[in-house]
Order: C-alpha cells, then structure tokens, then sequence
C-alpha cells in the first residue's frame, strides 16, 4: 500500500514526562487503511501511550515534552491546535477504553450518551448504532443506565459510540481486559465486522497475544518505550526473532502444558523509564545478552519485519522452567479436606418491573457441592453470572447460604481478589499490613518481624517493599504483597477470585507459579475463580465449570479442558481467543 493510504503514521515518537520519565523513545509505527495492527507489552512498554498520542489525549498535567509526529489523515496530532484535534477525534478516530464504566458517564442515559458521540443523532439512528453493535433489545436499552448492563454490553455501547461518525481508524485499549472468553470474543468478533463492513482500521493496544493472534494482521512489539519488533502477525506469531517476543509468548498459559510444569516467566522487570540503560533495554532481563548488548543500542533489522536486536534470532526458545516440586503430604497443616460444601443453595430477593413493589426470587446458587482436599487444588470456571465468584464468597462466609452446608478446617479462609490495589487500604504500607494480620491472629509483637520478612520473601519481593505504599507497586507487586497479606498466617485455603486476569502475561506467570510454589511448600488448598481455561489448567488439579448456578461438568483439568462432555464447555474452548494459531507454538 502506497503512504497515502496510511490512515496513522508514528514516526520518531517521544513522550518525555517531569522527572525524565521517558514513556515514550523513538517509536515508529502504521496502520493501513481497513487492517488491524496489534501493538503488544508488558506495563509500562510505552503502548498506551502511543495510543493516546494517536487520539491527540497526552496528559496535561503533568505536561511531557514531546518530540517527533503523529500523522492522522494529514494531520500532525503533537503539533495542531487543540481545535483541529477535537475536530478530527470521532469523526476521523474513535476510542475504545479498558474499562467502558470510567468513560460512560453514570448519570446519563444509554441513548443520550450515544447520541452526543454521534453529533445529536434522532433516537431511530442511536438505535440502529446499538443493533450494529449485536447489542440486543437495542431500542429498550436506551433508557437504561450503565450500571444497569453487563461488562460486556457497556463496552458494545463503547464500539457504538467509537463508530457513531464512521471513522478511519479506532484506538482499542485493553478493550476485552477481565471479559469472559465468551464476551471477549464476541467483542473481537465485532471488531473484526466492523473493519470488513466499513473498511475500519484498528489499533488494537493489548497485552493478551491471544487476542492479538485473532484479528491482527500486523503486531507491533512494544519494549521500554520503544517498537521492538513488527511484521505479519502469522509471522511474528510462529518465527519472532526478538528475546524479548520468545519471552511473551513462553510466558502464555497454554491449555496443552505437562501437568507440574512451571510457566516461564521473564526474570527481573522493565527498566525504570527514569534510568534507562546506554545499551538495549532488555539486555538485563535476556538469556543471551552479552557486553554489546549493554553498551550499544540495539540496530535495527528490516527483512519484512522490524527486529531492534543485536542477536535477532538466537534465541530459539526461552530456557524451561524447573516442574513444581510434587506436594509434601506432611506439609498439610491437618488431615482431611481443606473444604467440603454441600448442596448449596443462594437465593437473592430483587425487585421486580420497574414501578412495580413485587419482590422476585433469583437464585445465584442451586443444589452446588464440591470438595477441595487438603493441599489441593480446585478451579471454578464460567461466564459471568454463572455463579463462580458467589460460589466462592459463601463457602469463604461472605454470603449466607439459604441451605446447605460449609465445612472447613483450621482457620477462616484468606481471599486474593483481582485488583489488589482496592483490596490494600491506601495509607498503610505493604509492612503494616502484614502486621496488621498478625496481630489479628494473636501472633506475639516479639515475633512479627521476622515473620514479615519471611512472607514478604516468600512472595519475591524484596524488603524495601516493607516501607512502601500501595500505590509505590506495580500491579504484580501490589498482587504479591496481597499474596504476603494472606499467607502470613499459612491459611488452610486460601480463595483467589480472578487475580490474574487484568495482569501482563509475565507478570501473570510469576504469580501463577508463585500460587503453585506456596500450595506445595506449605500445603495450602487453592480455591480459583477464572474465566481464562489456560489459567485454570495451569493451577488446578481438578475443574468445575458453572452455568446458571449449577455445575454442569466436573473433573481432573486434563479431561475437562482436554475432553469435554458438556456443550457448554466445549464452548468455552471455542471461545478462547487465538487458539488455532498458538497452541503448540513454542
């Protein structure tokens, strides 16, 4: 394709913040008219970013100082007046966001949101954008409120709004981050629509390589600021040259993996953006790094592709992690199950129609059992509104059964939630949490220390993590000292509700394999809610999959996910993203 057929052209990009917090150094990057192009990191990579340069919405305050162009349609977004860019946004570029609740305005109407996103448009058109959107009953949607629809429909409502005035190019920012496999692929899936039908282009920001192997065409690999490598995404998918790419895609929970088998994981973590290294950026973090790799910056190799390395493709395959050690029976902390719940039963009462004081029953729960012996491991899989996450806050005590029985032993279970950041209290550092938790547990003052010490290392961090503030960590961090938090006092189970969905790959590893090391070293049972099937065969033992309430399939992890019984399983598996194309890649 010729230049003029460039719906975005990046060239030369710096985003440098107060501080000398370069965010951004030097990327280059295109998207041609009607393809989709990937743009794939860890935190911190510089990817939403360089999304947010494209849509002309660098932060304010602080202000960075930026250098290079962002070209959209002929028109510099870094240099243009704020008039020419507000122009441009909606009817040229739309945006859709991670989490569509911190971009829909909660006080106001489906209909009126959408209709201000397409310049006024009459009720009729807004619905019409809803039904494009596959988002049902569409005209009686537009009186509801955001809080009244699910996770995924208010990010369908977002597409709704992003394609309202036809535009060139959408900016997708994490935009199925934490949707079950079903939601996100109906999301994809529209996505993929949209640029068949209207010929719209999509920068798709991500951190999910599953994700980027089912619509891209191109990805771009996003490391310290800086566009890595790029190329064809079959290509760059099957035969990537940079470490760094070996290192993500080694990283990937994969639904064939051998039982006992640690994930890889890229050691160490991306270099301050405020003390980068003279040399190439990963050096630090890659296998076979040597002394020119830390002095020189990386070259760049075009042969089709885009590869910043000084050794592109010495790196076949990232170094195998050690398998879990087996479990040490005598490490359990009793004898007996670490969980039995029988034939529960969780009925909520709602309210009925609207205007209306009928009081309904909806029940959450029917007739559900399960077992989770001592030091094992049991994953609870399924959409949301299947049951899972109610399932386990009633046999945790957070939910009053209607009937039914909870037995557990030793102490209270610990639960791990999906975002640590709003589960630590903000004014107390990851130290006086700790703390905290062993005073609960009547541990004597003489011995605290030493025993926040010993959890902290536990969980791989350091222990200058004692003195710092929730907000100090990144989010594998913050996860960790959740973690630490937990398992402080050794629980007999320890529940965990989705908390690695909305993590980096990597990081997401090293917590999957920290879960696995603590669960044998100390024998503690594991009670997992995921909607990712990988994830829950890299963790468990055993799998329940819910709908609706009920259990409907139960068994070891390789039966389950390797032979399901039930359609609805078996719909699962269709539904995760990038499959055909990554299973058995190395």
């Amino acid at each position: 394709m010729s230049s003029l057929e460039r719906v975005l052209e990046v060239d030369d990009l710096h985003v440098t913040f107060p501080g000398g917090v370069r965010a951004v150094r030097g990327a280059s990057l295109e998207v041609e008219a009607g393809e989709v192009v990937g743009l794939v990191g860890e935190s911190g990579s510089g990817k939403s970013m360089l999304g947010l340069a494209a849509l002309g919405l660098l932060p304010r305050a602080p202000a960075p100082v930026v250098s290079g162009r962002v070209d959209l349609g002929g028109l510099d977004m870094l240099s243009a007046p704020d008039s020419e860019r507000r122009a441009r946004r909606g009817v040229y570029i739309g945006a859709v966001f991670q989490d569509p609740m911190t971009s829909l305005n909660p006080t106001m109407r489906i209909g009126r949101q959408v209709s201000e996103a397409a310049g006024g448009a009459p009720r009729g058109a807004v619905a019409a954008l809803l039904e494009r959107a596959h988002i049902p009953n569409a005209a009686g949607r537009l009186q509801q409120f955001p809080h009244e629809l699910s996770g995924g429909l208010r990010q369908r409502v977002m597409i709704a709004m992003a394609i309202a005035r036809s535009p060139r190019l959408i900016v997708a920012d994490e935009p199925t981050t934490a949707l079950d496999v079903t939601v996100q692929a109906g999301v994809l899936d529209l996505l993929a629509e949209l640029r068949r039908e209207l010929g719209t282009a999509v920068l798709l920001v991500t951190h999910d390589l599953g994700v980027a192997a089912q619509i891209c065409d191109r990805i771009a690999v996003a490391y310290a600021g800086r566009i890595v490598e790029a190329g064809a995404a079959w290509t760059l998918l099957r035969e990537h040259q940079h470490p760094y790419t070996v290192g993500l895609m080694a990283s990937r929970p994969r639904l064939d993996r051998v039982r006992g088998e640690r994930l890889a994981s890229l050691p160490g973590r991306p270099p301050d953006p405020r003390d980068l290294p003279d040399g190439c950026a990963f050096a630090p973090r890659c296998p076979v790094s040597d002394a020119l790799c830390a002095e020189a910056p990386a070259p760049q190799t075009r042969h089709g592709e885009r590869i910043e390395c000084h050794r592109p493709g010495a790196l076949a395959a990232w170094p195998a992690a050690e398998a879990t050690a087996p479990l040490d029976p005598g490490a359990s902390l009793e004898d007996g199950p670490a969980l039995v719940a029988r034939e529960l039963v969780v009925d909520y009462r709602v309210r009925g129609r609207k205007l209306s004081r009928e009081r309904v029953t909806l029940r959450a729960l029917d007739h559900v059992s399960i077992e989770v012996p001592a030091g094992g491991a049991l994953a609870i899989v399924g959409e949301s509104g299947s049951g899972k996450t109610t399932l386990l806050r009633t046999v945790i005590g957070l939910v009053e059964p209607t009937s039914g029985s909870v037995q557990l032993t030793g102490e209270r279970p610990q639960l791990v939630f999906q975002d640590a950041g709003a589960s630590l209290t903000p004014w107390l550092s990851i130290g006086a949490h700790l703390r905290e938790r062993l005073a609960v547990a009547g541990v004597p003052r003489g011995e605290r220390a030493a025993r926040v010490e010993e959890a902290i290392e536990a969980v791989g961090l350091g222990i200058e993590t004692l003195g710092a503030l929730p907000k100090q960590l990144s989010g594998g961090q913050r996860q960790r000292a959740a973690i630490a938090r937990a398992i402080v006092v050794p629980p007999r189970l320890l529940a965990c509700d989705e908390p690695v969905s909305a993590l980096d790959v990597s990081l997401a590893a090293q917590v999957l394999n920290l879960l696995a090391e603590l669960r044998h070293r100390l024998g503690i049972a594991l009670l997992f809610v995921t909607h990712d099937l990988a994830v829950a065969r890299a963790i468990a033992d055993e799998i329940v999959v819910m709908r609706n309430g009920q259990i409907v399939e139960r068994g070891h992890a390789e039966d389950v996910l390797g032979a399901p019984q039930h359609e609805y399983t078996q719909e699962l598996l269709a539904a995760v993203p990038g499959l055909p194309v990554l299973e058995g890649v190395a």
